[in-house]
């Protein structure tokens, strides 16, 4: 037969139930959703390391394209807040707004106005001999002749970013006010990038904002990356290498074992004197390269002369001892 259940005995379900609920799982942990979405440390070293060869590299480029030296350094890289990141630049400036095919989502690229105005007067056939006093935006036939700069900028950064994913960087919008448009929003965390800039008389900085969300979508790629190991030198590397090292010169000292002399008898050393030795001419004599042992022979008298006598090699060649790195 079945039966129904009073309201209190309803009531004592629901409180006994309520009762035995762990604290745990009515606790509550607030969340800041202004956060950022940090990044490991390991993948910032390679991010660093990779944009260490894309300064080296845009710099010898880009020296070549001016015909004028172009100086740049990698200064900073960090963490921060995408509004953090328009707080910080001039205004007005020249700002890049960059895709990233075949991801989505956008980079953002300031250039210094004085490198910017520096930049154009030396590709209209100028000798900018002294750093630009203009403070103005830039205007459409200036943002015209920055295109061509920008090409190589973003070539070398394909190149560097290879090794991680193939990423198609394209300029799609030159602005001059950062606070106009809102292609990220305030909150969202980016990784900027750094870089001192001189060219000619002027100095200035390039500051590049990749967003987190995108590096971290490419955390597999970075691990891959770390992954690979540099193959051994082929035999056509080696002579390549040994050619380049041919001329360089080396101190070479053929070292006898060392002997006990009296410092009274050194005293009363005289010319003509002869001093007696304690390695025995059937006792090899070690060859050094550097400070390295790389021989063992004889000491032989010709032409009245000292000479080694080489009757042994190190294991490593001497090539191979010089040119390839110690063993990890």
């Amino acid at each position: 037969m079945k039966r129904q259940l009073t309201q209190r005995e309803i009531d004592a379900v629901f409180q006994g139930s309520s009762d035995a609920r762990p604290e745990s799982e009515n606790a509550t942990t607030s969340f800041d959703f202004s956060r950022l979405d940090r990044i490991p440390k390991s993948q910032l070293r390679a991010i660093h390391l990779l944009h260490e060869d894309f300064v080296r590299s845009l710099s010898s480029n880009l020296s070549a394209y001016l015909r004028a030296f172009a100086g740049l350094n990698l200064v900073s890289l960090e963490q921060i807040s995408y509004s953090e990141y328009l707080e910080g630049l001039a205004t007005p400036t020249c700002l890049a707004y960059i895709s990233l095919k075949p991801y989505d989502g956008t980079a953002v690229m300031e250039i210094s106005p004085s490198i910017v105005f520096t930049l154009v007067e030396l590709l209209l056939g100028g000798n900018a001999k002294e750093p630009p006093e203009i403070q103005r935006k830039i205007t459409d036939i200036e943002k015209g002749i920055m295109q061509g700069v920008l090409r190589i900028v973003l070539n070398e950064l394909h190149e560097a970013w290879k090794n991680v994913a193939d990423i198609r960087f394209a300029v799609q919008l030159l602005a001059s006010e950062p606070q106009l448009l809102h292609v990220l929003a305030p909150t969202e965390a980016v990784v900027v990038i750094t870089v001192d800039v001189r060219v000619g008389p002027a100095t200035g900085v390039l500051n590049l904002a990749i967003p987190s969300i995108f590096i971290k979508r490419l955390r597999h790629k970075f691990d891959q990356l770390r992954q690979v190991r540099k193959s051994d030198p082929t035999d056509r590397d080696r002579a390549n290498v040994a050619r380049l090292i041919g001329s360089a010169t080396l101190d070479f000292e053929a070292r006898l074992e060392p002997t006990r002399v009296l410092a009274a008898d050194l005293i009363d050393l005289e010319v003509g004197d002869v001093l007696m030795l304690g390695h025995p001419l059937d006792r090899p004599v070690t060859g050094t390269l550097n400070g390295e042992p790389i021989y063992n022979g004889h000491m032989i008298v010709k032409e009245d002369k000292f000479l080694l006598q080489v009757y042994q090699v190190s294991p490593i060649s001497t090539t191979e001892r010089f040119i390839r790195p110690p063993a990890a």
